[in-house]
């Protein structure tokens, strides 16, 4: 038995006044510990096996040391590795002896990691893993180990005292990346980044290079990131009662995937994203303030055509019209017009021939003017709804060409200046400008659209047909939609909204009113466990669903104080934050 005691009074905040060495445990000031070294590993992993030993209830310290080996000396030892199995095989066979099982799978897995290896498409390293159990009593002890050694032999690991070497474990336990044990275990790239301690075993999908950090696993120590565009699509649907979080999480999401080098678009209702926006160096367009305007009869620039830009300019025309007008028109209203659109492209020289399209587009009083002079009724009653936005109230909007063309890898579209009449109409306008720059065949690039208090286009038919195109058709541009609500009726009772939903392969579920949990918990098939979650849940506390019930796992939101300080809406945090920058 050994006794190491601190002589400096200096050095005690840094660690404990003594260590009493024992064979097969450590007294740590007034504690006990024992480490357990991991000798021997499944042959095959899934990704999050480690969990279990990180979920342990006791107090149990997992430590991973990871040693990477040049390729060259990878090499080299697997065609020595090789040698010695296939010589034993062959060994075998000349002596009649019967083949070893665990042998031949020794060899086809050496073969294969060979290739990999040989591919450039897998590294190997050094890997070693303890496990340093505490407790207060030395019965604690033996029965905290025995637990853990039962938990590793569930998942096929071999777990054995260091015995007589309590110290040298203990020490490779601690932050201080030194392995005294040294006993390492060859990892080839992917059982390494299984074994990576914060993976959740509830999503099994492969994160790729935009994968974005969502928060902690509310039922473990493990976190939850997801990479929506590793999906079958990159749509996802963030629906909670108001306060719930789904703002924060939204704009915390926009944050991480712009590290990622994800651009990104933000439809803001309530000029919520201002502060992140100037944060990052993003484009932010106030929609309805004096002078900024969008031109719905904008054609695409040259660099930016593909098709007939003509005839989608009119189709979207039709949308926007239905939208401003709050209706669905008739057969011979939308007869009228298609007639009225195409003859206020030729006023303004504006033909199907392409020579034809880099000439100044017409404007919104442009096409009422057609429709009363066509000398049709049906048109005359378009003209005459069209009135607000021609000489109306509502004519700021449309008075004039498009005034700005933002162009960042953050654009954020503010309604607030909108009067709510014109809400609707604006989100319609933004998405379009927005489509026309992800649909641009000459920069692909990973994009995510945000729309966030998408009830304000829910709430009329044609604008939902329009989120309902873009979700579908999203994917075919490497773009992802974010749909973001509040009112979880708008997408769960409507025939556009539950296309919405089913279009969406990640769908997030805050905190839910008890008058929308019957229809969540029926559109998302909820257990009871989750429908209580989401009934009782913390701001920033949810569940993540992938596929609809096929991968589930409740997060908490995670954030560092400096994104906190960009994503929260909280007023009295706001305030508090104005009076430390006048400070």
């Amino acid at each position: 038995m050994k006794l190491l005691q601190r002589k400096h009074a200096t050095q005690r905040r840094f660690g404990p006044d003594s260590v009493q060495v024992q064979p097969t445990s450590l007294r740590i000031g007034d504690g006990l510990c024992a480490t357990l070294a991991i000798s021997g590993y499944p042959r095959e992993v899934a990704p999050g096996w480690l969990e279990p030993l990180l979920t342990h209830p006791g107090r149990l310290d997992v430590s991973i040391h990871i040693d990477p080996i040049p390729s060259p000396v990878a090499a080299d030892r697997l065609r020595r590795r090789l040698a010695r199995l296939e010589s034993g095989l062959r060994a075998d066979h000349e002596h009649g002896r019967l083949l070893d099982p665990g042998v031949e799978a020794a060899t086809e897995d050496a073969h294969e990691l060979a290739a990999r290896i040989a591919r450039g498409q897998s590294r190997l390293f050094r890997v070693s893993l303890y496990l340093t159990v505490h407790a207060a009593t030395q019965g604690e002890l033996e029965e905290a180990c025995a637990q853990v050694r039962a938990v590793a032999a569930g998942l096929l690991l071999d777990a054995r005292p260091a015995a007589f070497r309590q110290l040298q474990g203990w020490v490779s336990a601690l932050p201080l990346g030194m392995d005294n044990l040294n006993t390492a275990r060859t990892f080839d790239t992917p059982a390494l980044a299984s074994a990576f301690p914060f993976t959740s075993p509830d999503l099994t999908t492969p994160l790729g290079p935009t994968a974005v950090l969502y928060g902690s696993n509310a039922t473990g120590s493990s976190l939850v990131a997801w990479d929506r565009f590793a999906q079958p699509n990159h749509n996802s649907a963030i629906i909670a009662c108001s306060g719930a979080g789904k703002s924060y999480l939204a704009k915390l999401e926009a944050l991480r995937s712009l590290y990622r080098g994800v651009e990104v678009a933000v439809i803001d209702p309530e000029d919520e994203y201002a502060r992140l926006c100037s944060a990052v160096g993003g484009a932010y367009l106030h929609l309805g303030a004096p002078g900024v305007r969008l031109n719905p009869f904008d054609l695409p620039t040259e660099d930016r055509r593909d098709g007939d830009p003509l005839t989608r300019r009119a189709l979207f025309l039709h949308t926007l019209v239905a939208v401003m007008l709050g209706e669905v028109l008739d057969k011979a209203s939308k007869a009228a017009l298609d007639r009225a659109i195409l003859a206020t492209y030729k006023q303004a020289g504006i033909t199907f021939d392409p020579h034809t399209w880099n000439r100044p587009p017409p404007l919104m009083a442009d096409l009422a003017a057609a429709l009363t002079a066509s000398g049709d009724a049906k048109a005359a009653e378009v003209a005459a709804g069209l009135a607000p936005y021609v000489s109306g109230s509502h004519r700021a909007l449309f008075d004039g060409h498009t005034t700005t063309r933002p162009d960042s890898h953050l654009i954020v579209f503010s309604l607030r200046d909108l009067p709510d009449e014109l809400k609707a109409v604006g989100t319609l306008l933004t998405l379009d400008a927005i489509w026309r720059r992800i649909t641009n065949p000459g920069e692909r690039r990973p994009r995510l659209v945000v729309v966030d208090e998408a009830w304000l286009l829910m709430h009329d038919p044609e604008g939902a047909r329009f989120l309902l195109r873009m979700a579908k058709s999203a994917r075919k541009h490497w773009a992802g939609l974010s749909v973001v609500t509040q009112d979880a009726g708008d997408l769960l009772t409507s025939a556009a909204g539950q296309a919405i939903i089913a279009n969406c392969a990640t769908q997030i579920l805050l905190r839910q009113a008890p008058q929308a949990i019957d229809a969540v918990t029926d559109a998302f098939r909820l257990s009871d466990g989750e429908r209580h979650l989401l009934l009782s849940a913390e701001p920033g506390t949810g569940l993540l669903a992938a596929d609809s019930a096929q991968s589930r796992v409740a997060f908490h939101v995670l954030a560092s104080e400096q994104e906190h300080r960009l994503v929260t809406s909280a007023p009295s945090e706001l305030a508090h934050f104005d009076e430390e920058g006048e400070q």
